[in-house]
């Protein structure tokens, strides 16, 4: 068991080793539902078989070191040199492979359930929803907000909340659901969606906006004119620069439903098709989102993104979000 012990654990480095050079594309929810059930079998395997097997050891032990002593007595040997409590120790001790298995079995597991079914923690890549969300803000997803999810399948067994315009939403990209990606909700199933000008409609009624200043991007080092955009119940911020055309390539990628959009010089328009949703990042004019790549089916969503726990480089970043 140790050598196959010691052959899985290389695997799994030359898994993760592969994956962090970047030879392939990993799959960390996969990952941990195979750690889990592989340090579940050790665990099941220590408390039916190897546990047992030791404490039967250690009580064979005492029993001949008793008989032993029994015997020198009735001899008239009352001083018996030597004690097996080292050695009992010794024969109860959890050998690695076990410990480094069957001993992490609980936490995986409790890791395990909560990714899967309550909170997932991502980390923002990119700028594509400054202001809302910065590069390096580490953020929590609920997990449970739409209802509940297969782990590694993502098969929906259960609702909950329907998703909202408004809604910050972690789902699985479209056009490679291997990467996660985190927009927000502007249009539903069967919403039209337009984005001429720099002005969104949906159904037909422009998104009303305020003018907030401007915004210093850190990065780019320029200012860029923030908004307020209210969608649904929801008011967040924006980016968008009103003087900049709009632009989506010198032809829109083929996705599916795509004859259900319609671009011209001036922007497009698409109607969100049953059980798919269009989302855009909220720093409009630097975001590649279903303008480009389509709709998001129902069942790549990952959760509703809802607070930022961490940020090392700005403290001040911690807290909610809309």
């Amino acid at each position: 068991m140790s050598a196959l012990t010691a052959v899985l654990y290389g695997a799994l480095a030359v898994y993760l080793g592969g994956w962090f050079l970047g030879q392939w594309m990993g799959n960390f929810s996969l990952l941990l539902f195979v750690l889990t059930l592989v340090t579940m079998l050790y665990w099941l395997a220590e408390r039916l078989r190897f546990r047992p097997a030791r404490l039967a050891a250690a009580a064979e032990l005492e029993a001949t070191h008793a008989r032993r002593r029994d015997e020198l007595a009735r001899q008239g040997i009352t001083q018996v040199d030597g004690d097996v409590a080292a050695a009992r120790d010794k024969l109860l001790a959890q050998p690695w492979w076990l410990d480094w298995t069957a001993g992490l079995f609980p936490v995986i597991l409790i890791v395990f359930l909560l990714r899967s079914f309550l909170f997932e923690p991502f980390k923002i890549p990119s700028g594509s929803m400054i202001p809302t969300l910065r590069v390096g803000d580490l953020i929590l997803v609920n997990k449970y907000h739409y209802g509940i999810r297969l782990p590694v399948v993502n098969a929906k067994v259960l609702d909950n909340e329907p998703v909202r315009r408004g809604d910050v939403v972690v789902f699985r990209y479209p056009v490679d659901p291997r990467v996660d990606y985190i927009k927000r909700v502007v249009g539903l199933p069967g919403d039209t969606v337009a984005y001429a000008q720099q002005q969104l409609s949906v159904n037909g009624e422009p998104v009303a906006t305020a003018a907030q200043g401007e915004f210093y991007d850190d990065d780019g080092l320029r200012y860029t004119p923030m908004f307020g955009e209210k969608l649904g119940e929801v008011e967040h911020r924006i980016l968008v620069n009103p003087r900049q055309p709009s632009y989506f390539g010198p032809l829109p990628k083929h996705f599916a439903f795509s004859e259900n959009c319609r671009y011209n010089a001036e922007g497009m328009s698409c109607t969100v098709p049953p059980g798919h949703y269009f989302v855009m990042g909220d720093n409009r004019d630097n975001s590649q989102d279903s303008r480009f790549w389509g709709f998001v089916p129902d069942d790549h969503l990952v959760g509703r993104a809802f607070f930022v726990w961490m940020n090392f480089g700005n403290l001040g970043r911690i807290g909610p979000f809309h």
